[in-house]
């Protein structure tokens, strides 16, 4: 029987640790009979006339304010008595969870609720406050949202007035017609008045004010109120009625003057509709441009393929939607109709993608399909894959896509559209995204367009761990070719890091470009005069960048540049907090001279210091440095790459093991000319 006591409390519950007891729940009754009661009371508290015995440590214990006012040397601190400016039912609810640590809030009136709120937050009871703002978002109702958003500004609660505001935008309608809007204090009332997610028809909110009015005639009629009042009509976007809605709803109502009433005219006839402050439906982290949201394309060939959610099974033939490129600038494009006016701020699209080809385009959007507004420009840019598109919320219910230009063909073809408001914004600039994270990524729909390696984008998949001789880097031949990486979309770029290959100590020399269309290209890096190796970080001023292009000048060992990773932005703030960079070694320390060439007969050659070595550690030295050996010439798309050229990359194998006195160059095995050019061609002639 004893054994089995040291594996259970006292009171009959498997305890977490042998020996450990918990009486909580008895503390708890005992400090809680106390409560109200006048036994050992040494304070006396006065709430609404009405005296409350209490005790002092119990209340220091349980709140700083309590603290400071009892024993904080305050006037109160020597007083038997002490009144506090509190509503009693709440007062003494507040009591019972100081001296027991519970409270039940659904026993409650919601009125008493409140005010159990404002103590808390009186009093500083941070946890009772949280937990009393969780209660009232799950009871939140229309015939309570409006006293909650009232306390909730009142106290400064921004967690609880955001989401009694969400609440109010999605029920705007009816929120319109309860009895409870009419008891909305002055400052929610113009708050929710100037929300674009507030979204109802403009004449159903001038209506509603007007019945505001009416219920608080004490208000607007005093000094107060008359003050007010134009600021509050101001927030009525009398712009969005019509003028039938203006002359017969607006024009009888007093309180608005004839001046106010004829600006509102001038501005709705004068001003484009993309230039007015419109009302949206705010829908967040959700995608509206789909069928079941009412979404469908009015204008472009082959339109239901854009929303219906499939972005695998595409080919040339079918899964896109398309419209043919023309110079016109009234070009119709293709056009998504929203089932409703809907606060936007990011589009993701799907360029057709199952080549190299690149797109440009723009994007418009507009209320009424008149009047159209650019938010996204990339008509001079080229773009592949999967767009990732922000811009400022604006309200949208029609959506234009407009392709400039095809590097194949004259027709854009679109195979899936996205669009939603997202709290999740990376830095803008200049209407591009300013990246913190790593874009040239295969996820992000980054591709190596040319260079030669044994899987397609070694360079971008993110491994900087595993490679060797074999494998793991994309190269090309110095004085022929590059290697060059398309980015998904331009981005604002200020800083690059590149991983040369590092297997041994040779150095090579290169510069970077950058382009946004492939022909027109900048130089960002040059450091074809230095001896460089391992990681390399680069930065320059910012710029949009589209497709960058690294072209090696010098390797110290053979005529092959090797690069093992790239990314863009760089993710070290500096080189030297870089730990992959700490282990690179200087350039002089390679093993073998610029030419290439060691003879194990003489000691003192160049690039080599130290004692003399014996012949065969020279000829081990040799080998190991005698690297990826030369690809072809003209290195051909990764994307095409062949068995044959793929060899040609292929680090060679340790030489045979040489005589003593024996020169040891470098052994190359180039690509025979007849069956380079044979693969050229035949990758041409299948490309076009």
């Amino acid at each position: 029987m004893s054994s089995q006591h040291q594996y259970m409390s006292v009171n009959n519950t498997p305890s977490a640790r042998i020996g450990d007891i918990e009486h909580i729940s008895h503390l708890s009754e005992h400090i809680g009979s106390l409560c109200l009661s006048s036994e050992y009371s040494d304070v006396t508290l006065i709430v609404e006339g009405q005296r409350i015995p209490a005790h002092k440590v119990i209340l220091a214990a349980s709140s700083d304010y309590f603290r400071a006012l009892l024993y904080g040397g305050m006037r109160e601190t020597n007083q038997a008595e002490v009144e506090l400016q509190a509503p009693l039912q709440a007062f003494k609810a507040l009591l019972r969870y100081v001296y027991s640590g519970h409270m039940g809030l659904s026993m409650l009136r919601e009125d008493t609720v409140l005010d159990m709120l404002g103590l808390a937050h009186q009093f500083n009871f941070q946890e009772l406050e949280t937990a009393i703002s969780d209660y009232l978002r799950q009871v939140l109702a229309l015939r309570n949202v409006c006293s909650v958003l009232d306390a909730a500004r009142l106290y400064g609660l921004k967690a609880l007035m955001d989401y009694c505001y969400n609440f109010l935008d999605k029920n705007a309608i009816d929120v319109l017609q309860h009895d409870t809007f009419l008891q909305l204090s002055v400052e929610a009332l113009q708050g929710l008045l100037e929300r674009d997610s507030f979204f109802a028809p403009e004449v159903d909110i001038f209506k509603a004010v007007c019945n505001w009015f009416n219920a608080n005639q004490l208000w607007v009629k005093s000094e107060a109120g008359q003050a007010q009042i134009e600021k509050i009509l101001k927030c009525v976007r009398l712009t969005l009625m019509t003028l039938e809605e203006l002359l017969t709803v607006v024009r009888p109502f007093s309180l608005v003057t004839p001046d106010m009433l004829l600006d509102a005219i001038q501005e709705k006839t004068q001003t484009k509709s993309t230039e007015l402050r419109h009302r949206g439906l705010l829908l967040p982290e959700e995608n509206v441009a789909t069928p079941k949201r009412g979404a469908r394309v009015i204008s472009g060939d082959m339109r239901s393929a854009l929303l219906d959610g499939d972005t695998e099974t595409y080919d040339m033939e079918r899964g896109y939607t398309r419209h043919t490129i023309t110079d016109a600038a009234d070009n119709p494009g293709i056009i998504v109709r929203l089932a409703t006016a809907t606060i936007l701020n990011y589009i993701r699209l799907l360029l057709w993608d199952r080549d190299n080809r690149s797109y440009a385009y723009y994007i418009e959007v507009s209320v009424d399909q008149k009047d159209w507004v650019r938010v996204i420009d990339h008509s001079n840019y080229f773009c592949r894959s999967w767009q990732n598109l922000y811009f400022e919320p604006r309200v949208v219910q029609y959506i234009k896509l407009v392709g400039t230009s095809n590097t194949v063909n004259k027709v854009f073809h679109a195979v899936a559209l996205e669009a939603r408001h997202t709290w999740r914004v990376p830095p803008l600039r200049g209407g591009l995204v300013e990246p913190l994270h790593n874009v040239a990524t295969v996820d992000l729909s980054a591709v190596v367009i040319e260079g030669i390696s044994r899987s397609r984008n070694a360079l971008i998949n993110g491994d900087t761990e595993n490679y060797d001789w074999d494998q793991g880097y994309t190269c090309h031949q110095l004085g022929s070719g590059a290697i060059v990486v398309q980015l998904a979309q331009p981005y604002l770029l200020s800083s690059i890091r590149m991983l040369l290959w590092d297997c041994d100590y040779r150095h090579y020399s290169y510069y970077v470009e950058t382009s946004l269309n492939n022909w027109d290209w900048e130089m960002v890096c040059d450091r074809t005069r230095e001896s460089c190796r391992s990681w390399q970080v680069i930065y320059f001023k910012p710029r949009p960048v589209s497709i960058i292009r690294i072209v090696g000048t010098n390797n110290s060992v053979n005529e092959v540049f090797h690069l093992v990773h790239l990314e863009c932005p760089a993710q070290v703030e500096d080189a030297r907090d870089d730990p992959a960079a700490k282990k690179q070694r200087p350039a002089h320390d390679n093993a073998l001279n610029p030419a290439g060439n060691v003879s194990v007969s003489q000691p003192g050659l160049q690039g080599l210091r130290g004692p003399r070595v014996p012949a065969r550690q020279w000829a081990a030295r040799a080998a190991r440095a005698a690297g990826p050996g030369p690809p072809p010439r003209r290195a051909p798309v990764a994307a095409r790459r062949s068995a044959p050229v793929a060899a040609a990359c292929r680090p060679q194998r340790p030489p045979p093991r040489p005589r003593r006195g024996m020169i040891i160059e470098r052994a190359t095995s180039p690509v025979p000319f007849y069956l380079l050019y044979y693969l050229q061609h035949s990758e041409r002639n299948r490309l076009t």
